[in-house]
């Protein structure tokens, strides 16, 4: 197994960001798995599945095909060979992705991409369940999170800036129901692994979280195996 860094942590907590940046200051390979989950709910999406209907999904992952390639370092999102990246971020998506990820049929469909991606390589992966259940054994793991209106601030901000109307307190109501989901699911919940360190971004800059990362990163590295 490469030198791996688990980070978990709900909705909005600025994973995906950190992570991306700690991996440039590291030389690490950035594994994206909220993607991948985003893909398959796209892809129930497209097919018009009835996502509530669990027996539904888990005919339809059967024909789905998720995978991952790099263009200038950037992880790509390929549906059915489509590349999907740009598609995957839509809010109808995320929401999808939060209620179809509890079905075992999809976790199971991607985690053995998860896992052989850690093998081969040093990776910093982050989603809801990577220090617990995908990772268990990695050197460092991250609990990242932030209060609900820190991230429901943040996700406005992000809109606006995009043009696309939004209510703050909406996305607010979104991202507790969505972390209720997560932590509440029957399979591999979002939780803080007991030997993550947690880090609540709430008052603290992007610069701050990924330097706070990268000298825990630094300094388990050094004394791995």
């Amino acid at each position: 197994m490469g030198f791996n860094i688990a980070i978990d942590g709900p909705a909005g907590a600025g994973k995906s960001t950190i992570a991306k940046r700690v991996a440039r200051e590291l030389g690490l390979i950035y594994v994206d798995t909220g993607a991948m989950y985003r893909a398959m709910a796209l892809a129930c999406l497209k097919k018009g599945v009835d996502v509530t209907d669990e027996k539904a999904v888990e005919d339809a992952v059967e024909k789905i095909v998720v995978s991952i390639s790099y263009k200038d370092g950037e992880q790509q999102i390929l549906l059915d060979q489509e590349n999907v990246t740009g598609l995957i971020r839509a809010e109808e998506v995320g929401n999808t992705a939060s209620r179809t990820s509890a079905y075992p049929a999809v976790r199971a469909k991607l985690l053995s991409l998860q896992q052989e991606l850690a093998r081969r390589a040093d990776v910093i992966m982050d989603g809801r369940d990577i220090g617990t259940c995908v990772l268990p054994d990695a050197p460092l793991k991250i609990y990242l999170t932030a209060s609900v209106e820190t991230r429901g601030m943040r996700r406005y901000q992000e809109l606006t800036e995009k043009g696309v109307p939004c209510d703050f307190r909406e996305i607010c109501r979104d991202i507790q129901e969505r972390d209720a989901r997560d932590m509440n699911r029957d399979i591999a919940p979002l939780r803080q692994d007991a030997d993550a360190v947690l880090v609540d971004s709430s008052e603290m800059t992007i610069q701050e979280v990924t330097d706070t990362i990268t000298a825990l990163a630094e300094e388990r590295r050094q004394s791995w195996k």
